[in-house]
């Protein structure tokens, strides 16, 4: 009977400590009352077709870098054709004057310079169409590399397009 009258105190006491604590300070809400507002937002989350959504963004940007890899590849291609093409420029010039500067000991100087003379202009005529010929390629190469892009930029605009004609 002793211990019975030692717990009824002991709720008592329990009681009153907490409706005497109310007054001044408010009681720990329980987790219970902390997940009642959530519940309402988990349910509209779950409602939301997020995996979906969540997929085409990733296969979006999957899709993006993919043609910014392809773009820098084609750029990359086209400056090495472009240095292997001038390479050989060079050394197909570098050839010709060998040759030329073989052929001119023992010879008339007269003869010598008109055959510099024309050497030269037709130096001087090779390198300009070789310039025109180097600044195609490498526009050539540019072209490619940003039609990749170009191509990426249109498909994302006609997704969001579809995207938007949905809601």
């Amino acid at each position: 009977m002793a211990t019975a009258k030692k717990a009824a105190a002991k709720k008592t006491t329990a009681s009153s400590s907490s409706s005497s604590t109310s007054g001044t300070k408010k009681a720990a809400p329980n987790a219970a009352d902390m997940l009642n507002p959530l519940k309402g937002m988990a349910d509209r989350l779950q409602s939301l077709n997020l995996t979906g959504g969540a997929g085409k963004l990733l296969e979006s940007g999957r899709k993006d870098l993919a043609a910014l890899m392809q773009a820098n590849e084609k750029s990359y291609q086209g400056l090495q054709t472009v240095v292997q093409r001038q390479t050989e420029m060079i050394k197909s010039a570098i050839s010709e004057w060998q040759a030329a500067a073989k052929e001119m000991p023992g010879k008339d100087p007269k003869e010598n310079l008109a055959k510099l003379d024309e050497l030269g202009r037709q130096s001087f005529q090779r390198a300009i169409d070789d310039i025109k010929e180097l600044a195609n390629l490498a526009a050539k190469s540019q072209a490619d590399a940003f039609d990749v892009v170009r191509q990426r930029i249109q498909a994302n605009v006609d997704e969001v397009t579809k995207l938007l004609q949905r809601k």
